[in-house]
């Protein structure tokens, strides 16, 4: 499957979670990870039965999240606020409301975090992975 269909998929999932029932997955005092919607979908991925998951990260101010991989292709677009994101050993980019990223499967996303000391943070993330996959977001184990 191309970018371009994975885009498009994307697109259409977000567009018809509007009217869905928002569902809290995970929460701490201060990041919320709700999750919108979740959908089984035709196209595989590596030969496997696929689904997508779309979630809104929620991030007070100065507020972050901790290392994490996805086991599939990510998709993100910053609802509200600023967003500062890096992945693998890229330098980490400050991104602004309307500001899109993707993030390939597998890669460690290592800086997820809100810089402003004022303001709310809104992400949206859409994940295209197996259906098999046990969480869309998996802890990177503390190094010793």
């Amino acid at each position: 499957m191309n970018r371009t269909t994975l885009f498009a998929l994307a697109s259409g999932i977000i567009l018809g979670a509007g009217g869905m029932t928002l569902a809290r997955h995970d929460e701490t005092a201060k990041t919320k990870v709700t999750v919108l919607s979740e959908r089984n979908i035709s196209e595989k991925v590596d030969g496997k039965e696929a689904k997508v998951t779309v979630v809104e990260v929620s991030l007070d101010p100065g507020q972050g999240g901790s290392p994490h991989r996805h086991p599939g292709p990510v998709f993100g677009y910053v609802l509200e606020g600023e967003y500062e994101h890096a992945i693998d050993d890229q330098p980490a980019k400050t991104l602004k409301t309307g500001d899109t990223f993707y993030e390939p499967t597998g890669c460690l996303h290592r800086v997820s975090k809100n810089p402003s000391e004022k303001t709310k943070t809104r992400v949206l993330a859409v994940v295209v992975h197996s259906r098999d996959a046990k969480q869309v977001a998996i802890p990177e184990p503390k190094k010793d």
